[in-house]
């Protein structure tokens, strides 16, 4: 297994415990004890899907900076090859993570008796969707999906599902064939939740009429096609992303059809983590004021009501949108239904 190590600059261990005595006071929050125990741990391996360069580094080089005697490996891995890596792991007997980050399949983490319970204490106040009831995972971090379309291909926008049935959107559209909530299962999801069954599968029917095109690549891999025209829509696209690739000039929009898709990244601490304390302490840092602060800082929408996102209206509060969100129990009891639609409609 290859980690990968954040850059720190080493500092002597009178500083360090300086740094970790000062840190315990300035944030109350951090348990002392649980400082304590995971400094004499060292160190915190993080199996991960997010994108390193922009928030994964960022957040352990600030971990890192705040605890300076504990170090961050992680690994990254696309979210299903993670969920297979640490179920194989778990079956030898031989788990190598402490903390782990996925957006779905959660549940098979939890039915393979996984994953450890902890209910950090800086999430108290996160909204109930963003936390398991049984203490196994916390969100961190946002996504609403919506339609991207390209300014130079597009003048009238999408503004309701019932205009992407228009003639003049077919053969036009595209959006991942990740069969995820975060691909066409999740506006399968949606249309179902909004129109109701019958409408909602008469809609999809429609919809694949119009012949979208399933990309096989990330859902960002198919808004740069749409940036580069060979698309002119693109369908459950985060809208973060769109927000960064405008910000860089790219010829691309946002249409809020409503409800938008929910979704969100949670995290979760394995239950035979060779750094337990180390992964609750590295947990709660990410999901404190300062870790999302690190995640707005990144452009990354936190979870944290509290925390402003840098561009607030991203988020349904600010946006004034509507979104479903599609949480891991929705996710569990509904995946494959949506994707046995999808084979059966879209196919």
């Amino acid at each position: 297994m290859d980690f990968c190590v954040s850059r720190g600059v080493p500092v002597k261990a009178l500083v360090a415990l300086l740094l970790l005595l000062a840190g315990s006071v300035r944030a109350a929050t951090f348990d002392p004890a649980l400082i304590e125990a995971a400094t004499k741990e060292g160190s915190a391996v993080w199996y991960t899907s997010l994108i390193v360069d922009q928030i994964v580094r960022p957040m352990a080089t600030a971990f890192e900076a705040r605890f300076p005697a504990i170090k961050v490996r992680y690994a990254r891995a696309s979210n299903t090859d993670n969920t297979v890596k640490l179920l194989n792991e778990g079956r030898a007997r031989r788990v190598q993570a402490d903390v782990i980050d996925v957006t779905s399949g959660i549940h098979s983490l939890v039915e393979a008796g996984l994953l450890a319970a902890y209910r950090p204490r800086v999430a108290e106040h996160y909204p109930p969707v963003l936390k398991d009831p049984a203490g196994y995972w916390t969100g961190t971090n946002l996504y609403f999906e919506a339609v991207a379309y390209n300014t130079n291909l597009v003048k009238e926008p999408p503004r309701s599902f019932a205009d992407l049935l228009d003639s003049k959107w077919k053969g036009k559209m595209a959006w991942t064939s990740e069969l995820a909530v975060q691909g066409p299962p999740g506006f399968i999801y949606n249309v179902l939740t909004t129109m109701g069954e019958e409408k909602g599968m008469a809609y999809l029917r429609g919809l694949a009429a119009q012949l979208p095109a399933g990309i096989a690549a990330s859902p960002r891999a198919v808004l740069d096609q749409v940036i580069s025209g060979e698309h002119a829509l693109g369908l459950m696209m985060f809208n973060h992303h769109a927000a960064i690739s405008i910000g860089k000039g790219a010829p691309i929009k946002m249409a809020n059809i409503e409800p938008l898709v929910g979704v969100f990244s949670i995290v979760a601490i394995m239950k035979d983590a060779p750094h337990p304390n180390a992964a609750r302490l590295l947990t709660e840092f990410i999901l404190s004021d300062e870790g999302q602060k690190v995640m707005a800082d990144n452009d990354y929408l936190p979870a944290d009501p509290d925390v402003p996102a840098r561009i607030p209206e991203l988020r349904p509060d600010a946006g004034h949108f509507q979104a479903n969100y599609i949480a891991p129990d929705i996710s569990r009891d509904g995946l494959a239904k949506w994707t046995a639609i999808y084979h059966e409609v879209f196919r």
